[in-house]
């Protein structure tokens, strides 16, 4: 990509030096349909619960889960620095119990996750947070266990939602919405001229239009791919119900507007779940069957 880079360069030279031609914007709007058209994909199968959106990824699987696992790493060691990292005990035996049930799943969504250098940690903090970064990194803190006094149930629920981020590449998606967000603010160049105004309206158009919205729709996404993960897992899935209602409780004094933010609002999420639990539902079933060799 060194060619196109050099080439990019080239044209935005030339705009700022008040050379930008009728060629050079038909090249940039040209460009920018070609990135958005072969960025395309998607990254799972639907699975019981339906997702068949198609993804815009511009960037590398590989560049992301390297990022990722350099921040994982480096989280893990400042964790150990303040000795706050959790690698045995009640809590991680847990967590690890409950991840084991969970990551054989994701095969129901793509193949290549038994490849996956899978990893728990347990942070000792008060954060209200769980996370699972690219390629199957897992952290959980201490807080969102002790404050929400969550059962095994809702510890799944919140496990497979941050897994499905994972199987579903949500962060390599961001990375690609940085990415188109920054074409879209040289086409507003462009268009508008080098000035600032022109900038700052482009980027918040970019912000509303892409980046919002669509981290609003990962979410949901991890919502529906987490539940049927859980459910296969044997897991009730209506811990992912009771799991919001906590967090809804506990966070009362913290919402913002739902078009401002990241995430669907706690209301939208537990109307959304409760209309996936009749597909989940038979799932759960079928996993609390013993299976022959058990019998």
């Amino acid at each position: 990509m060194q060619w196109l880079r050099l080439l990019l360069h080239q044209k935005r030279s030339n705009l700022l030096q008040g050379q930008w031609s009728k060629l050079d914007m038909r090249f940039c709007l040209g460009l920018a349909c070609t990135l958005l058209l072969a960025a395309c994909a998607n990254t799972t199968r639907p699975g019981a619960v339906g997702i068949t959106r198609s993804q815009f990824m511009m960037a590398s699987s590989d560049d992301v889960n390297r990022l990722s696992a350099s921040s994982y790493n480096e989280q893990n060691q400042k964790a150990k620095d303040k000795n706050i990292l959790v690698n045995s005990g009640p809590t991680y035996d847990r967590l690890k119990a409950i991840a084991n049930r969970l990551i054989p799943q994701t095969e129901a969504f793509r193949d290549d996750t038994k490849q996956w250098d899978w990893r728990l940690t347990l942070i000792d903090a008060p954060a209200l947070n769980a996370t699972c970064a690219p390629g199957g990194k897992i952290t959980f803190y201490t807080g969102i266990i002790e404050q929400l006094n969550l059962n095994d149930d809702e510890i799944a629920a919140i496990m497979g939602h941050e897994i499905a981020h994972a199987v579903r590449e949500h962060g390599r998606e961001r990375v690609s919405q940085a990415a188109a967000q920054s074409i879209l603010v040289n086409i507003a160049m462009a268009v508008a001229g080098p000035y600032g105004s022109a900038i700052s309206v482009a980027n918040q158009a970019a912000q509303y239009a892409i980046v919002l919205p669509n981290s609003r729709e990962n979410e949901t996404e991890a919502d529906a791919i987490g539940l049927e993960l859980a459910a296969r897992a044997g897991y009730n899935p209506a811990g992912a119900i009771s799991v919001w209602k906590k967090m809804l409780k506990a966070t009362k004094d913290q919402s913002s507007p739902e078009f401002l933010s990241t995430h669907p609002s706690g209301e939208t999420r537990i109307d959304q779940l409760t209309a996936l639990m009749p597909t989940v539902e038979p799932l759960y079933k079928v996993a609390l069957k013993p299976k022959a060799y058990e019998k």
